[in-house]
């Protein structure tokens, strides 16, 4: 089953506004990532989500305060959409001690377990049991809050997430699957490396729902994480989400990704999940104006988060053996 929202559809411009300067967000913060890295200030590598975020602000907009979320390395994107601010964010991934982990933890790791957000991870599936653990946590507290978790097309290979699946749908636990197929698992497309063509056809061996949508359509995603939600919530269980989407560089700072066909980037900038939405909000009144304030002011705020993220100091060198345990 498909989800894609039409361009003659009356959208709801407050919320369209609003995803407009979240993607943005992510957008800007990661143009001054990969020039950090490039000035070598980056701490370890990176992987940048460009192409991405209309996944991870169209999900995480569905979520409510008290849910909980867990991403990929490539999860800059998600982290922001849950409300991290960008000057943590930044300093995090330069190892500032003002950053959302105190500089320990780096790109890969963004963590703010104040909003939700539980984590980032380095390991390939490794975090989607966590994230049937953060699910069953919520109904054995008897709480209502529901766990979404997203991962790349590759993930869908490992025993970890059909492990998780399964024990999620046995337990009908509140999650949300949120699959980011982007075509490529690190450097392999992804015929070379599944067997089928629609990675949420595997929900079927799960009892539970598997659901494509067009993952650089915002509002499509929105409302495809709206039904999932709603229905983990009350007590339905979990689905599996397909969002097809791509990125728009190489799966690390160290790829030029070669190895994609010819024409196939240019097809996907066309379709690029910002430009999508700024052509749907231009057509339903939305004045071009009003946009490129929100996209100086947004620039602006990154700017500034960025400069603050560089004035603060490094670790003090005993903050090492803190929240360690042996």
């Amino acid at each position: 089953m498909a989800s894609q929202s039409s361009p003659a559809d009356p959208l709801d411009l407050v919320l369209g506004l609003r995803f407009f300067e979240q993607m943005l967000r992510t957008r800007n913060l990661e143009d001054e990532v990969q020039r950090l890295f490039t000035d070598g200030l980056v701490r370890g590598t990176t992987h940048l989500c460009q192409g991405q975020e209309a996944v991870s602000v169209g999900v995480c907009g569905a979520l409510s305060p008290g849910d909980t979320m867990t991403c990929t390395y490539r999860g800059h994107g998600a982290v922001l959409a849950m409300g991290a601010p960008p000057d943590q964010v930044f300093g995090e991934i330069m190892g500032k001690a003002n950053g959302l982990c105190g500089g320990k933890g780096g790109s890969m790791h963004l963590t703010d377990v104040r909003i939700g957000a539980y984590g980032s991870f380095a390991i390939v599936g490794a975090h989607l049991p966590i994230s049937v653990g953060l699910a069953f946590a919520s109904r054995y507290l008897d709480s209502d809050s529901v766990s979404a978790c997203f991962f790349g097309d590759g993930a869908t290979n490992i025993g970890a997430f059909h492990e998780a699946l399964n024990l999620a749908s046995l337990w009908k636990v509140p999650a949300v699957f949120v699959c980011e197929n982007n075509l490529y698992g690190e450097y392999s497309p992804q015929p070379l490396t599944t067997p089928i063509e629609r990675l949420a056809d595997r929900a079927a061996a799960y009892a539970m729902p598997g659901v494509v949508v067009d993952g650089n359509d915002v509002f499509a995603v929105h409302e495809t994480a709206c039904e999932a939600i709603a229905r983990a919530r009350s007590g339905l269980g979990p689905t599996l989400i397909e969002a097809l989407t791509y990125r728009q560089v190489g799966h690390s700072r160290s790829d030029p990704a070669k190895y994609r066909p010819e024409g196939e980037l240019e097809q996907w900038l066309a379709r690029d999940p910002i430009l999508l939405l700024e052509h749907a909000l231009l057509e339903q009144g939305v004045a071009a104006a009003d946009l490129e304030v929100r996209r100086r002011a947004i620039a602006e705020e990154v700017t500034e988060a960025l400069e603050r993220a560089k004035s603060w100091s490094a670790p003090a060198l005993e903050s090492r053996l803190e929240n360690v345990w042996a």
